[in-house]
């Protein structure tokens, strides 16, 4: 079905005007003028259920974020596909620079509080089991099992072990830079496919490790999140930086095998093994796993 027609379920009779929009490498997304008033709707990929996305969660996770002043206007939800729409935000994405300023920080900080201390989403989410599910996934449809992944998941079982039982917080899981808008001084977040419940250091690791953070700026977040600076969550920060690289890394092996897309997601997994090795190669790392 056509992006117009998809379109005109919403606003039926109604004259449209659709704009792609650029960014997404899963999903395909427009923008949606209708009159005055603009929108956003958003296409699901083929198979993205193989990469975890619910996308019913994802609805509801949308819904629950918007309530509380996070992310865009919930404006249709269309079934049984899961297309979803919402109102289209005028801001800009805010460069990774821009984001590692200390006032943003703070900002950021504050909004990521806000979603760990909200509602609880439907879905779950734990970076040990996702990257697990996603070799079986490939290996079902293909794919070998990548170089890097034994070594990897050995250190991500003694990460396991090291973090123990953590509270599971309602969690984005999916802090790239493309998915934050600032508008009018404040922070809103886009695309909630990932969303669930988990561990809430995923979140902060996430966005750390996908905004290139350094020591100084990750003491920054998390003293702005937690009102101080403890040792031990800059030590749960380092290890958590790991699983979002692995689960990232694994991610693009899925899609290799999955997705229809033209894009290099053999570079993009084998970017992404490379900074976990990275990681894990620093001493800073090592110590926060035997703390």
């Amino acid at each position: 079905m056509q992006p117009e027609e998809i379109a005109a379920r919403v606003w039926p009779g109604r004259e449209l005007a659709l704009e792609p929009l650029g960014g997404g490498i899963t999903n395909r997304n427009f923008k949606v003028t209708v009159g005055r008033e603009a929108f956003v709707l958003r296409i699901g990929g083929k198979d993205t259920e193989l990469l975890g996305i619910d996308r019913q969660a994802e609805h509801a996770a949308s819904l629950a974020a918007a309530e509380i002043g996070i992310a865009p206007e919930v404006v249709a939800f269309l079934e049984p596909e899961g297309y979803l729409v919402t109102r289209f935000v005028e801001g800009n994405v805010l460069p990774s620079e821009e984001v590692r300023r200390p006032e943003v920080l703070r900002r950021v900080a504050g909004t990521l509080r806000r979603i760990h201390e909200g509602a609880p989403f439907p879905a779950r989410f734990n970076s040990f089991r996702v990257v697990e599910d996603y070799l079986r996934i490939a290996g079902e449809r293909g794919a070998r099992e990548p170089s890097g992944y034994r070594q990897a998941k050995q250190t991500a079982d003694a990460i396991e072990n090291a973090r123990g039982d953590q509270p599971d917080h309602p969690c984005h899981n999916d802090l790239l830079n493309a998915n934050f808008i600032a508008v009018d001084g404040d922070v809103r977040i886009v695309d909630w496919e990932y969303a669930g419940m988990g561990d809430r250091f995923f979140d902060l690791a996430n966005f750390s490790i996908n905004h290139e953070l350094g020591d100084t700026e990750n003491e920054g977040l998390l003293a702005a999140y937690f009102g101080e600076l403890d040792p031990t969550d800059l030590d749960a920060l380092r290890l958590m930086r790991f699983m979002s690289d692995f689960r990232e890394a694994m991610w693009g092996v899925v899609q290799q095998a999955v997705s229809e897309l033209d894009f290099d997601f053999v570079g993009y997994a084998d970017e992404h093994f490379a900074r976990l090795e990275q990681t894990a190669a620093d001493p800073a790392f090592a110590e926060a796993l035997e703390a």
